[in-house]
This record gives structure tokens, sequence and C-alpha cells, in this order.
């Protein structure tokens, strides 16, 4: 419901009186004077807008009626209108016969005023619902509805189709250093970034540096592609002056949980992309999903275990080359040929040194289990140590 407030009323006063040579007021539905050129009058009672109210109509005040109102002068008194009904009331000092026209002139520029208010105020209603279900859509504010029935209703409100196949994007604020006002204003600037370049988009402000976007799938066929391209193109659009961005986007799930799932893993690969690719300012959980889901190993006594076959090849291994032979071996299918190449070695070299693995860490790399433990100890020891 549209309340007329002090501050609107005030502009309607001063939009008025720049142009007639008499006051103006303007007065609350309860008939209180909330905005008015004489600013003594402010919060007095007037007579004169408690019959309009009364009423629904104008109500034009002469000397002599003025005389039988409390603190009443003669003028003319409008009624203020908007979503349908009285809302306030505009009053012209003077006498009726010299402002009738003018007063009538001001109520339609009045309400013109009022109309835009409204629609502002509908706007950032209907702003504020889409953050909020695309918060509750990714999890992060206690749900208020089932997400699979009430929601659709809500979205079809919003013209919103919350069973539209999406993926989280989540776009920070890069600057640790930066004032939180200043941080403020670059997220307020993001997102009229965003409605302006991209009002299909949902979008919410999850905390002062994060933002959270629900991108549209795209059809199948080359949808990595065009999703890299469409995320490229989004940071892009979005950066530039001084500010400086850092994205990541989740993975794509299935279900009614998907987006709850798709945010965290954005949320996760954005910790992983800092640490891996601490130059890099986009991030995709396509690229890094193993070590995303690593991510949770690298605590406690199951990732002791895990590091422990690197730790004794350590020992052994002063300045770190049979480390990076074996991530050259990984990185490559654990094929010889292109392994040595990669190492500009030979490929008996290469073979003495796996062997030199095999022999300092006690096991065997003609077994999938022992590969795959050196594997996910390597991928831990890139994760934790950036």
């Amino acid at each position: 419901m549209f309340l007329l407030d002090a501050s609107l009323a005030q502009s309607i006063v001063d939009r008025a009186m720049q142009i007639l040579q008499t006051n103006v007021n303007v007065m609350d539905e309860r008939g209180l004077i909330i905005a008015s050129g004489e600013r003594a009058r402010i919060g007095a009672r007037h007579d004169g807008a408690l019959l309009v109210l009364a009423q629904g109509r104008a109500v034009e005040i002469d000397e002599a009626l003025a005389d039988r109102l409390q603190d009443a002068r003669p003028g003319i008194n409008l009624p203020l209108r908007a979503e349908g009904r009285v809302v306030g009331v505009v009053g012209l000092s003077g006498a009726p016969a010299q402002i009738r026209q003018h007063a009538e002139l001001v109520r339609m520029a009045a309400e013109t005023m009022l109309e835009q208010a409204c629609l502002m105020q509908v706007l950032a209603r209907d702003e504020r619902l889409r953050e909020e279900l695309v918060l509750q859509l990714i999890g992060v504010a206690p749900a208020t509805f089932a997400l699979d029935d009430a929601a659709a209703g809500w979205g079809r409100r919003l013209g919103v189709d919350p069973a539209l196949p999406r993926v989280a994007l989540l776009i920070e604020i890069d600057g640790a250093t930066a004032a939180a006002d200043a941080v403020l204003a670059a997220q307020q600037r993001l997102k009229r970034l965003l409605s302006a370049s991209e009002p299909e988009l949902l979008w919410a402000a999850v905390s002062l540096r994060e933002l959270a976007v629900l991108l549209p799938l795209p059809a199948a066929g080359d949808a990595p592609e065009r999703m890299r391209a469409r995320v490229e193109g989004l940071q892009a659009r979005l950066g530039g002056d001084g500010l400086r961005l850092r994205c990541a986007l989740g993975g794509s799930f299935a279900g009614r949980e998907g987006l709850m799932r798709s945010w965290q893993s954005a949320r996760a690969t954005l910790r992983v992309g800092r640490r891996r690719q601490p130059a890099a300012t986009l991030h995709f959980y396509a690229e890094l999903t193993l070590a995303v889901l690593l991510a949770g190993l690298d605590e406690g006594w199951q990732a002791d275990e895990l590091q422990r076959p690197l730790q004794r090849l350590a020992t052994h291994d002063r300045d770190g080359q049979l480390r990076r032979t074996l991530a050259a071996w990984f990185a490559h299918g654990m094929k010889t040929a292109a392994s040595a190449e990669a190492l500009h070695v030979h490929r008996n070299t290469l073979d003495y040194r796996l062997r030199r693995i095999a022999e300092l860490t006690g096991l065997d790399l003609a077994r999938l289990d022992d590969c795959l433990l050196l594997f996910i100890g390597l991928e831990l020891g890139a994760a934790g140590n950036g």
C-alpha cells in the first residue's frame, strides 16, 4: 500500500512554489501537515484537509469559513489520489477565486509525482522479491515456501520461471583493503549494470562483497563453450572503472536442490581457484572438479594419511625433482613418451625416476590404488600450498 511520506510531500510543495506566489501545504491521511512552504506549520492539524478526507472532494475555504475553523486560512484543498484511493491532501493558500485554476494544476502535477513514486516503489518491491527468491533458491535464506509449488506462483508474479534450468555464478568484488562504503558503492553499481544490461537474469546480493547470479543453461551441444563465452562477456561488461571482479561458475545439478548445490560448488570453486590460480579472475567448476571435491579432505587425520607417501618422498627429494616428475606423469595420463617430452628428459631417465618414487614411497605405480593415493596427495598439496 502506498503511503505519502514527508520527503515526497516536500518535493511537491517546493516544485509548486517555484511557480506560484502563494503558500502550499501537503497533508497526510490523518489531516496533519507533513510539508509546507511555512515550515512552522509542519505537524499541525489542518481542518480543511480533514473536511476533504471526510468528503472525498475538493473543499474551498473563504474568509467566513476560515473564521469558524481552528487555525484555518482561506484557500483551496484538494484530495490526492494514488492506487485508486485518497492518500493525502494538497492545499493552496489564498482567495479561492484567484487560485482555483492553479489549484487544479498543482493537484494534477502532484498526482503525477505520486504515480511515479508508486511505480518506483513497485519496482523496488519486485527487485527485493526477486532477490529473496534467488536467496531461497540457492539455500542462503530460509525457505518461506515449498520450492516446487508456491515458488511457481511467486515466480509468475515476477515474470520468472523457477523451474528453468540454471547454474549459479558467484561474483566477488575484489580488494580486501577497500573501505566498506567503497565496496557498497561498487555493489550498487554492479546491480545497476545487471538490471540495465541483463534484465532477464536473476541475481541477489549475498554479502557486501558477493553477488549470486543465476544463468540459464544453454541448449545441449556446444553448451560449455557458450556458457564460458557468456560468463566472460558478463565479466567484461561489469568490470571497469578500476573495479576488479573475481568470478566462479558452479556446476549444473538437476533436481529440487540443484541450485543450492550449484551455489555451493561455485563458492568452493572460488576458494580452490584463488589458491591454485591466484592470477586468474575467472574459475570454472568444470575445470576444477576434482580439486573442488577433494577440498574437504585437506584437514584431519585422513589428510595426514593421504599425504604420508609424499612426505616420505620429500625427505629424499630435496629439490622437488621427483615430485615434479610424478605430477607431470599424472598430468600426461601416465604415458611415458608424453611425460618424458614434457620434462625434457630421456625415457630411461623417466623410468629411473618413477622406480625411485616407488621405492621411496613404498607404493607400486603399477597398482591403480597406489597411483590414486599419490595423485590425491598431490592434489591436496597443490590446494594447500596454492
